[in-house]
């Protein structure tokens, strides 16, 4: 993956509510269905309040995919439990467009696709298309489709369980970037 090619597709992409406001009335709805339902808990809270380092994470996302709806709002409710050290952004994949293929996930244009960067650009990671929690929960409703609907939100366990999983993504790269030398020594810490 090229270094600069994220930090540009970060640049270009949209907060988290301009870029919902982008969808239909009926996507906007599910989106905020799901965002209200996912609640963060007090401790949950307290750990994201205590990241020290600066993280930007780009989602690339489908505004009209059923996946997206069930987590994007989620990691919103992340980052918005501390904005000045989480900036998340948004790319909309248009529904027949195709990811460059470094960003391909089993061949194919999968999203949501989280990339997560460093403060000064540098990648960390990559997250997607659904969590643990999420392909467990299709598995034993043994879903014929590929990508859910996103117009029934998902049970309150499932929920929780994916706001779980993607809080330790998060929280594994703020680790990444608090351990690492190269930002200790900037910091001196």
């Amino acid at each position: 993956m090229k270094a600069s090619r994220p930090s540009d597709q970060f640049e270009s992409g949209l907060g988290y509510e301009r870029y919902v406001q982008a969808g239909t009335d009926e996507q906007q709805r599910r989106w905020r269905q799901v965002h209200d339902a996912g609640r963060l808990t007090d401790t949950q809270k307290e750990l994201i309040g205590s990241f020290v380092r600066e993280m930007k994470i780009l989602v690339f996302s489908g505004i009209w995919c059923g996946d997206c709806v069930e987590q994007c709002p989620l990691i919103y409710r992340i980052a918005e439990a501390n904005p000045a050290k989480i900036d998340l952004r948004f790319i909309d994949r248009p529904k027949d467009g195709e990811l460059a293929p470094e960003l391909r996930i089993n061949g194919g244009s999968r999203v949501p696709l989280v990339l997560f960067l460093s403060e000064d650009n540098e990648w960390c990671a990559t997250a997607g298309d659904r969590t643990i929690n999420r392909y467990r929960a299709i598995a034993r409703r043994k879903l014929g489709p590929s990508c859910s609907t996103g117009i029934v939100p998902p049970e309150k366990e499932e929920l929780d369980a994916t706001l779980g999983d993607w809080l330790n993504e998060v929280e594994r790269v703020q680790l990444m970037l608090r351990l690492t030398p190269r930002l200790r020594q900037k910091y001196e810490d």
